[in-house]
Formats: C-alpha cells, structure tokens, sequence
C-alpha cells in the first residue's frame, strides 16, 4: 500500500493543526501581554525593587520638604496606587501610610518604626540610605524624615504576575477551548466522519450487503484504509460469485452424470429383467440381441465413468505430464490410422498439411495424441458421406496453431460459447453417432489443452462444417 505524502496525512495535518494551534497561542498570548503593557499607566511595574524605593524615596522627600504637614495617606494613595508594589510608608512619629490595603508583618513594621525615630547622624551623609533589603530612610538636613518599605513576598515578577496575570490566564483558557474546537471541526471530525462511513460499510458488508463499498476520497490513512476495504470488498464479492457459479456447476453436473448414467443402467435394468423372465424371450435371436444391447450399454456407462474419472484427474492436477518435443506429423499419422476405415466407408477424405515452422510442439505425446483422437473422431461423427476433415498446423508468435476442419453441420453461433461443457450437446444431430460417446470428449480436450498452458477455440457457421484450433507452445531447446 502507497503511503499517503505526510502532509496529506491524518497524523500529519494533526500535528500541522498542533503546531499552527501552539504557535498561533503564543502569538495571541505575546500581543495580548504587550497591548496590556501599552495600556498600563505603571511604568515601573517591572523595575526592581530597589529602584521602585529609591524612586518612592526621592519623591517623597521632596513632597515632605516642601510641606513637613502634607496628608501621607491620601499623598501616598494617590502618587502610587498605580504600583504594583505593595508599599508602606512609616513617619517619626509613628503615622502609616499604605499605598492599598495589605498587612504589614509586625516584625516589619517595628524596624521601620525604629529606623524612623533613629536621629543618628548618617555616617555617609546621603539623602535615601538603606536598611536591610526593603527598606530605605528618607533624610533632609541630616533629618530622618520617613521610612519607605515593600512588603515581603514581593519578587521581580511578582507585580507582573499580579498585574497581567488574571488576563493572560483568561486569555489562554480562550484560546485553548477555541483552538481545541477548531482542531476538533477542521480535523478530525472529517476524519470521524469518515471513519463512521467506514465502519458503517463494512457492518452492511458484514449483514450481506455484498454492494457495500465505502468513499474513497482524499489521499491520508483514512483513503487508503477505504481502498483496501473496497478491494478485500470486491475480492469477496469475486469469491462469492465464484462459489455460487462453482456450486450451480456443481449441481448442474451432479444432475447430468445422474442422467447420463441412468439412462445406460435403466436400458440394462429393462433387459435384464425381460430376460429374466420365463418364456418372455421367444428364440435364442431375440436373447441374443437383448444380450448385445445389454453389452453395449455396459460398455457406454464403462465410458462414462472413464472419462468422468480421467476428466477429474485433469482438472485436479493429478495427471502428471511428461513433455517433450512431439512431432505433429506422427500425432497427424495416428489420427489417420485411428480413423482410416470409418473414413474409407463413407468416403470421407483426410487432408494433412504442416507449415515449416510447426513440425514440432511442446508437451506430453499420450495426451497431445488423446486431444486430436477426440477431436478427429468428433469430426467424424458430423461430417456427412463424402464430406472432407482437414488437419493442419502453422507457427504462431512462437508457438504452434493445430486446426481440426471438418465440412460437417456445423454449430449455431448461440451454442459456440458451451460447446466445452460437461454433457453438453448444440443440438440432436450433433448427439447421433457410434451411442457410445459419453458427452465429456470435449471437456477433457479442452482440461488437457490448458494443462499444457494452451488455449483452444471453436469456430463455425451452421451447414458450414466447424473448426477446432490448439494453440501449444513450441519446444524451446527439447529434441
């Protein structure tokens, strides 16, 4: 089976939908993150903490020394509500200012305390000067004036994450339930789809549906699963013929050897009764010819079973053939021997030729011998008084054509097609002869024709006589 190109693939377009999904995501994410951050009226939501305090402490220093009285509160709130950054502001004389409604860790919250009430002149003599990592005094004029800090917890991305994260979140679980349904109606719900139809055909094949068959477009896994179905579809369909054909035949040659044979065994039954009889036969003539029919009837049935039998061993390869070159003027030869005096008395005459080329053909002498007596005596049969049989071979595309002609009734073109039928008979002037044929001649013929890988064939016209061709190979390098 031809593998699908990848990306006509079902796994391939799934994985191409996968990536398109992801990346389409991620794109989606990234321009969300930035249209928030173009939005956002924080501009120091990403800066360290270290800087957010040295830029709260240089702010409100500045506040502080133009109004020592300013409302920390309400200055706090409204300069740096905006952060992200939860921060604190702690005065000398104990006043907090939060810039939004958290809770400062008391340990926290007494350091600053002390930090703001320690009037220790600074060592290093700078305005913003730093305890610890989240705290920073404020002094003016060698002055503490505050104590800025950031709550604990707070980390470089933590603003961040609080700030755009319940969005981005949002934005995510969005884009996933919309790329997983468009994954689900572009992909494989066709593919569903179509797997359905399959399963479907083949549980219709499965109830006897023998027309069953499903579509077979597209070029992934699913098309090709949909063609091999049809075919093992079509192949059983063929088997199936097959075995209805192969059982009518059956049934049709088990009804013609029951006839064929009853009607010799009923002729002998009649006789033998009759001559079973006390003073039924009148004179010793009257038996004798009862006797001689009885004989005769005997010897049909014998023919019968003969050929019934070498016909089965024909066409279940029992016969073993043993080939060899066999020169058609010696098979032409005992055809005229075979049949001189039947001939001789009715004046029928016998015409040989052989073209160069064919003087030899490729197969088993006994039974090569035993198609052309078949066919010579069949051409006997039907050619009236002073009629004419014609045997004649010539090469053909490296093989051997063998004809036997005959200038008798002919056949009717309707019966041409079953004239190697078991039993078969065109018509009841074709039947008359010697009574003893057993109606498998031709069938045997053609059985040991195609044992030799020939062929065979039948031309006639009806009053025009009829024509048998062999067709065997020539032999390639036997003597």
């Amino acid at each position: 089976m031809t593998e699908p190109a990848w990306y006509r693939s079902l796994y391939g377009r799934m994985a191409i939908g996968a990536l398109l999904g992801l990346t389409g995501l991620l794109f989606a994410q990234a321009a969300l993150f930035l249209w928030l951050l173009g939005r956002s009226d924080r501009p120091m939501a990403m800066r360290s903490p270290q800087r957010v305090l040295r830029f709260v402490g240089v702010d409100l220093t500045t506040a502080l020394e133009s109004d020592p009285q300013l409302d920390l509160d309400s200055y706090v709130r409204e300069q740096f509500g905006r952060l992200s950054w939860r921060m604190f502001v702690v005065l000398p004389d104990g006043r907090v200012a939060k810039n939004r409604e958290f809770t400062v860790p008391d340990a926290l919250l007494h350091a600053a305390q002390s930090a703001a009430r320690d009037n220790r002149p600074s060592p290093s003599h700078r305005p913003l000067e730093w305890i610890g990592g989240r705290l920073m005094r404020l002094r003016t004029d060698d002055r503490v004036v505050a104590v800025v800090g950031l709550a604990p917890g707070e980390g470089p991305w933590t603003p961040v994450f609080r700030e755009y994260g319940p969005s981005l979140a949002i934005a995510a679980a969005v884009l996933l339930i919309a790329g997983a349904a468009g994954m689900a109606v572009f992909v494989l719900r066709p593919a569903r789809r179509r797997i359905r139809t399959l399963q479907e055909a083949a549980e219709a094949l499965g109830g006897g549906d023998s027309a069953a068959r499903a579509p077979e477009s597209g070029g992934d896994e699913v098309a090709a699963l949909a063609r091999s179905f049809n075919k093992m579809a079509r192949e059983l369909d063929a088997r199936v013929r097959e075995l209805k054909a192969s059982d009518r035949l059956r049934r049709q040659l088990l009804a013609d050897v029951s006839h064929e044979l009853m009607t010799p065994l009923t002729a002998m039954r009649g006789y033998l009764e009759t001559l079973a009889l006390p003073g039924a036969v009148p004179d010793d003539e009257t038996r004798d010819r009862y006797l001689r029919v009885v004989t005769e009837e005997t010897s049909r049935l014998e023919s019968i079973v003969g050929d019934l039998l070498d016909l089965a061993r024909l066409e279940g390869g029992g016969s073993v053939l043993h080939r060899e070159a066999v020169p058609v003027e010696w098979l032409f030869a005992r055809v005229a021997e075979r049949h001189e005096v039947a001939m001789r008395d009715r004046g029928i005459r016998l015409d040989r030729e052989i073209a160069p080329g064919a003087e030899r053909v490729d197969g088993d002498t006994r039974r090569l011998e035993q198609v052309l007596q078949n066919l010579a005596a069949n051409a006997v049969r039907h050619t009236p008084a002073g009629g004419r049989i014609r045997l004649s071979a010539e090469p053909r595309n490296g093989r051997v054509a063998i004809r036997v002609s005959d200038s008798g009734t002919g056949i009717a073109r309707e019966h041409l097609p079953f004239v190697f039928d078991r039993f078969y008979k065109a018509d009841a002037s074709r039947a008359q002869g010697d009574g003893l044929g057993s109606g498998l001649g031709l069938s045997i013929v053609k059985a040991i024709v195609e044992g030799h890988g020939g062929r065979i064939s039948v031309l006639s016209e009806p009053g025009q006589g009829a024509t048998f061709e062999i067709v065997l190979d020539a032999p390639q390098g036997r003597t």
